[in-house]
């Protein structure tokens, strides 16, 4: 009876101790670790734009002969490789119609088909350039083109006016057709000619005659001035002719009214 009794003392005491606040803060369990949040996932960066050279070039400008050129060669697909599947994109430096047609038709037609070739990869960089990197990309001239390391060309910042020097000609980029990475595409006003191609300055296509200037001699005659000169000789005959035979008449008629005159006397 005895154990009883101690046994549910004991159990009286360790309820009034386990239920104490002071036991309950000692013995408190640790907070669980927050969970950190973390910043949102950066969005993925879009990929290169896609651009069709050959859309470009038909629809931007006057660039057809530079187009079959690149068709001609097989260029273009080493140009839209470069311009959609590297990191470093593409500068094409496109002349237009009229620097081709400036040169003398024998300038192109002469040159072999690796010749061709190299001549249409003279005219791009392995890398894409905007108009203001061109003032950082001078000090580093010469630049090594897409036809080789051999292939080279000055470029020089003149107070925002950039000019592309080959050997034979020193083209300035008249305009922007595209400037947007992967791919820029620049106007320029002569075709770039590199001497490892040209030993000596291709010539120039023969200028065309001046338009004759309008003299009164080109002027559409009158209908009074469109006769011949013998028609004109024939008309002063038949005047003289004329004349002469009203001179007679004239005569006649005052010699007869003369002897009448004498007669009636």
């Amino acid at each position: 009876m005895m154990e009883f009794k101690a046994s549910i003392f004991t159990v009286a005491v360790l309820t009034i101790v386990l239920s104490s606040p002071a036991f309950a803060q000692k013995h408190k369990s640790p907070p669980a670790p927050a969970t950190p949040i973390l910043p949102p996932s950066p969005a993925p960066a879009p990929g290169p734009h896609h651009v069709d050279l050959a859309d470009l070039l038909s629809v931007a400008g006057p660039f057809h002969t530079f187009l079959e050129y690149l068709q001609k060669t097989d260029v273009l697909g080493t140009f839209q490789n470069q311009a959609n599947s590297t990191k470093e994109g593409i500068t094409i430096f496109v002349p237009k119609d009229s620097a081709f047609a400036a040169l003398k038709e024998t300038t192109f037609a002469n040159l072999t088909k690796d010749q061709l070739k190299s001549l249409i990869l003279y005219h791009a960089l392995p890398k894409f350039y905007s108009l203001a990197e061109f003032n950082k990309l001078s000090s580093q001239n010469p630049v090594p083109t897409f036809a080789g390391s051999q292939y080279t060309l000055n470029l020089t910042d003149n107070m925002g006016s950039i000019h592309v020097k080959s050997m034979w000609s020193n083209p300035k980029i008249s305009s922007s057709v595209l400037s947007t990475y992967p791919v820029a595409v620049y106007e320029v006003d002569k075709v770039l000619l590199p001497m490892q191609i040209f030993k000596s300055e291709p010539p120039l296509a023969p200028a065309p005659a001046p338009a004759p200037d309008a003299k009164e001699s080109d002027v559409a005659p009158s209908p009074r001035s469109t006769k011949s000169a013998s028609a004109k000789a024939k008309d002063e005959e038949k005047n003289s002719s004329y004349q002469a035979g009203v001179g007679i008449v004239n005569y006649l008629i005052i010699a007869v009214s003369s002897g009448l005159m004498m007669l009636l006397w």
